[in-house]
């Protein structure tokens, strides 16, 4: 988040159910987000078509926290390379 801007209120819409998310982000950022929550969650739903809500949730963070810490250890592994 940016300092020195303002909270703003964006509402979105996440497998269903609208969210109002108050934050100093842009708000087309925030959108932005919101959708790649949604298709994951729907893609999640889509190999699982018997899970819950509240699982599909659960399995769609572990998926993008997945992500995020490989794409960590990437960007960790090419600065290293630089580095040498």
């Amino acid at each position: 988040m940016e300092e020195g801007r303002g909270k703003s209120r964006t509402v979105v819409s996440i497998y269903g159910q609208q969210y109002t998310i108050v934050g100093t982000e842009n708000p087309e950022h925030v959108k932005r987000v919101a959708k790649f929550v949604d298709k994951k969650m729907r893609e999640v739903k889509g190999n699982n078509p018997y899970l819950d809500t509240n699982k599909i949730a659960v399995l769609t963070a572990v998926n993008i926290g997945n992500d995020y810490l490989a794409l960590l250890k990437k960007l960790e592994n090419e600065k290293k390379d630089e580095d040498l």
